[in-house]
């Protein structure tokens, strides 16, 4: 059940930061090259994929108590604050992540920028690509190495990020779009509740909590975190903000 869960999670997060990066490649690249803005992808998933590579078997040789503590606690982190921004946007005191806009600002962006072309590259375009993909997938990367080195799972988190990835770039090179109509918020509402819940469970096994019926207690944690979510949402609800949208970097 947990590995289940861990390569969700992973999937999830993926997705999210793989349609905010999706927006900011597919800007530059239809406005100025689409070379440029694919070799700068290509070096960005790189990197990543060195971050994984390097942090996961090191990671695993720290005491798993002690391990379970920093994860659980850095989990918390992380998950708390998605969860946060998602609470907000669905109960209407925060603005709705609105990818068209964000799109529409890239691309502005894009033309305004002065030519850059050295070597074969359009290295604005470059630039701009490697940025979005490394700095949407560092929070990827983070949680697949976490959620992977608890469990010995770093390969399925792998996985389901790597799953979709490939879903995402494939619809968008379908729809030669931003996938705005993906529900963003819900999203990141889900992946909110699994990093809290499992920040939770695995930061208490650190510190000595029993759970009953060990790992079978994960699914129930992650449902009273999604409860006490939802009752935030309905207890603050307002009707949506309007005027205003957050660009892919500060969602």
């Amino acid at each position: 059940m947990s590995t289940a869960l861990v390569v969700l999670s992973a999937f999830l997060a993926s997705a999210v930061e793989a349609v905010e990066a999706l927006t900011i490649v597919l800007a530059v690249g239809t406005t100025r090259d689409w070379r440029s803005a694919l070799v700068g992808v290509a070096a960005a998933l790189g990197a990543l994929a060195v971050v994984v590579a390097a942090l996961g078997p090191a990671l695993t040789l720290v005491p798993i108590d002690s391990l379970r503590v920093v994860v659980g606690g850095l989990l918390l982190v992380f998950g708390l604050q998605w969860l946060r921004k998602a609470v907000l946007r669905a109960s209407g005191l925060k603005a709705i992540h609105d990818e068209d806009a964000a799109f529409a600002t890239e691309i502005a962006h894009a033309r305004a920028a002065s030519t850059m072309e050295r070597d074969g590259l359009d290295w604005y375009t470059f630039t701009v690509s490697f940025k979005g993909v490394l700095l949407e997938g560092l929070e990827v990367a983070f949680v697949v190495v976490t959620f992977g080195s608890t469990r010995h799972a770093v390969g399925w988190a792998a996985l389901g990020a790597a799953v979709a990835v490939v879903v995402v770039a494939a619809a968008g090179a379908v729809v030669h779009r931003p996938l705005s109509r993906v529900p963003e918020n819900s999203l990141k509402f889900a992946v909110g509740v699994m990093l809290t819940g499992f920040g939770t469970f695995w930061g208490g096994e650190g510190v000595g909590v029993n759970w009953p019926g060990n790992e079978a207690a994960l699914p129930v944690v992650i449902v009273f975190v999604a409860v006490v979510a939802l009752g935030l949402v309905r207890l603050y609800r307002r009707p949506p903000a309007v005027g205003r949208y957050e660009t892919a970097k500060a969602a």
